[in-house]
């Protein structure tokens, strides 16, 4: 393992990390003493935890109002359903550039690759077609992904967009942050943190209903706070509930999570695997694709290891990302589970 601890900045959300590539989950109370002490960083978080308790207005504009009626009307089919959210945070100075390609990609491989009807994918986006990913319109529609979830549901939830840490006030978290997704308007409704994430998408999971979640954003690791996590270093699944052994399962099903990179890590969208070399894209996005589409007898493991491969190769290249000529932006998938099940296991959606 290595303990290298150059610091690196995100230059979208002005997050400072350690940048020590791979990972072990024990040791990152460490890391979180050293980011804690990063200069700056509790004044940031202070400023994004005021902006986080401001409270909702109890009142909405008629378009809004609309909005999320019509995110509660979306049809309910049975079998499988997907919520792809992607967030370009548009006229913003940390905007991005990839997260419409995502899901419109992503859409493309439910349909052709796994069979999902496309009425029964849903896109929260900042394109005209769709309504916007705001945090009042990300939170209905996560409730909308599992609500009423059958015995045989197969369910998807993808985000492409800014991830950021804030401190763990209730112990639970092994390195002492919360992971937060950030909504369209986080600067002024706040982030959604991973608690709120489990508790509106992994506990309601009844009995032989699996979701899978993609997580295309910085500080993913553990966004669903799923009490294992897989190590590629030791081929074995590590604890990761909570030190105040608060439940952070499901009612019975199962949720798999793959994240771009571990928690304390930077995710990146990059035009290095366009073949103009112009069209953005989340880079964990484009590897999953690719791993995916190639392989028709896809397991988990299989799963990771070409997404392994495709990381070295680009490292290798030194791909220029979003500007920055460094090899090790590009970070290792993070695979978490709500239980230990065999990576063998066949890879469908």
């Amino acid at each position: 393992m290595s303990s290298a601890t150059d610091r690196t900045c995100c230059s979208e959300c002005q997050e400072f990390v350690s940048n020590d590539g791979d990972t072990h989950i024990e040791s990152r109370r460490e890391r979180a003493k050293f980011v804690s002490d990063t200069k700056g960083l509790g004044s940031h978080l202070k400023k994004m935890f005021h902006r986080g308790d401001m409270p909702i207005p109890r009142s909405m504009s008629s378009p809004e109002d609309s909005t999320l009626e019509a995110i509660r009307n979306w049809e309910r089919t049975k079998g499988k359903r997907a919520l792809l959210c992607g967030v370009t945070y548009e006229r913003q100075k940390y905007k991005l550039k990839g997260p419409n390609n995502d899901v419109i990609s992503m859409q493309d491989l439910l349909i052709k690759r796994f069979g999902f009807p496309s009425r029964s994918i849903h896109i929260l986006a900042e394109m005209d077609s769709y309504p916007h990913p705001t945090k009042r319109n990300i939170q209905e529609a996560l409730r909308f992904l599992v609500q009423d979830n059958h015995k045989g549901d197969s369910l998807v939830f993808y985000f492409s967009g800014h991830g950021l840490r804030q401190p763990d006030l209730f112990d639970d978290e092994i390195d002492g942050f919360d992971e937060t997704i950030c909504p369209l308007d986080f600067r002024t409704a706040g982030m959604i943190d991973d608690n709120e994430i489990n508790d509106t998408i992994v506990r309601p999971l009844k009995k032989d209903v699996k979701l899978h979640a993609i997580i295309d954003a910085c500080h993913s690791g553990t966004i669903l706070d799923l009490p294992y996590a897989y190590s590629r270093n030791e081929y074995d699944w590590l604890d990761n509930n909570p030190p105040s052994g608060f439940y952070k399962g499901t009612s019975g099903g199962h949720a798999i999570s793959i994240s771009a990179c571990e928690d304390n890590q930077l995710a990146v969208d990059t035009s290095a695997y366009s073949n103009d070399g112009k069209q953005m894209e989340g880079a964990m996005t484009y590897i999953f694709r690719k791993a995916v589409w190639g392989n028709t007898r896809l397991t988990y493991a299989s799963l990771l290891a070409s997404m392994h491969r495709d990381i070295l190769v680009a490292r290798q290249k030194c791909f220029s990302l979003r500007g920055i000529f460094h090899r090790n932006r590009l970070q290792e998938p993070l695979l978490s589970s709500s239980k230990v099940f065999d990576l063998n296991e066949p890879f469908v959606l």
